[in-house]
């Protein structure tokens, strides 16, 4: 093996240098600068969304146009007032408070109340059990 020497390393530091992510946009800016200079007639337009993750503004606009044209008014079904007097009145003949009942029903006093004032989602379970406790039909026929 004559010939061949000692192998070594080199370990000199090497330093690879990137160009910074404005390096694109200061080459814009110098030739904008520049035909400004040069009296040319310049257009700049300043992107809103560019370089984000946001959605189009299509979609949007057209969720938005369909919501315009939605002429239908939507809502829950409330209790009738029918069933709030005869649940008040069921209630006031058995001699009870809403929270009585509520705790005779095992809900919550503000069910009761949500009930008689004719601002609750009519739920048949209740009903059910109010029927029961009260012993009189809330629904239908007497």
């Amino acid at each position: 093996m004559s010939g061949i020497g000692p192998i070594t390393q080199d370990w000199e530091p090497v330093v690879i240098r990137k160009k910074g992510p404005n390096a694109a946009a200061k080459k814009d800016e110098k030739a904008v600068n520049a035909a400004r200079r040069s009296g040319a007639e310049i257009d700049t337009l300043k992107k809103s969304n560019a370089g984000t993750n946001k959605a189009a503004s299509s979609s949007t606009s057209l969720n938005t146009r369909k919501l315009d044209e939605e002429s239908e008014n939507l809502s829950h079904e409330r209790v009738s007032t029918e069933l709030k007097k005869n649940i008040m009145q069921a209630r006031i003949n058995k001699k009870l408070t809403q929270a009585q009942l509520a705790q005779l029903i095992n809900e919550k006093p503000q069910v009761i109340q949500e009930y008689e004032s004719g601002k609750a989602i009519p739920n048949q379970q209740i009903i059910t059990k109010l029927e029961r406790v009260l012993g009189v039909k809330l629904r239908g026929k007497k």
